[in-house]
């Protein structure tokens, strides 16, 4: 079997169920009374963990091919950012339906007082044109050029995403600062590689051979 057909028909498959797991996991949960004493906020919890992953899984796609040389591992980038943002929509979801039941004026009134739902609202909504714009036909329309630069706002939403979860705990930050220590390393890269680019870091002189042991 071709790489191409492995990838196509067993690896993105495989990927893609390995994708749903939590969601079915949280399901499952839910109608087995398995989530705990508050089954809303495990929900809430557990979604917005993932739709994290999933972005630094998406941010992540390049560095490990640059250290992998496996070209392919591209080709799962946008299903990643799928999840991030299919996750992102059902954590929304979750506070909007089963926290606030659609009260549309206690989550206005709620909003001033808790920024953090501010800073997860902006990861959202900076996920929405990507996602919308993560089809190859729209690649072709907007052109590559212009396509790189609007998803370059994943980071952008996987900063946010960092600073929802960071003010959202208060107290104990371990796990934040987790995904806060992972997203810096990936921007790390992401600046390292540009640098190298522009011209940054120049490759060392190799040595001129001498006349005589060229002779």
């Amino acid at each position: 079997m071709s790489s191409a057909r492995l990838i196509r028909f067993v690896l993105k498959p495989a990927v893609c169920a390995a994708s749903l797991g939590p969601l079915g996991v949280l399901v499952f949960g839910a109608f087995t009374g398995g989530l705990g004493a508050n089954p809303i906020e495990a929900i809430t919890h557990g979604t917005g963990d993932w739709t994290l992953r999933f972005l630094l899984l998406t941010l992540a796609v390049t560095p490990l091919r640059t250290l992998t040389r496996w070209n392919p591992l591209v080709r799962f980038r946008r299903m990643f950012g799928l999840f991030a943002f299919f996750y992102a929509s059902l954590h929304l979801l979750t506070y909007v339906w089963l926290d606030k039941f659609f009260s549309w004026r206690e989550i206005a009134r709620d909003i001033p007082r808790r920024p953090f739902i501010t800073m997860g609202f902006l990861a959202f909504v900076v996920l929405v044109p990507l996602a919308a714009t993560s089809t190859a036909g729209m690649i072709r329309r907007m052109g590559g050029r212009a396509w790189r630069r609007l998803h370059r706002l994943v980071y952008l939403s996987a900063i946010a995403g960092v600073v929802h979860y960071w003010w959202l705990v208060k107290a104990d930050v371990s796990r934040p600062r987790l995904y806060a220590m992972a997203l810096a390393v990936l921007l790390g890269s992401r600046l390292f590689v540009a640098y190298r680019k522009a011209g940054g870091v120049t490759s060392p002189v190799r040595p001129r051979a001498s006349i005589s042991a060229t002779r």
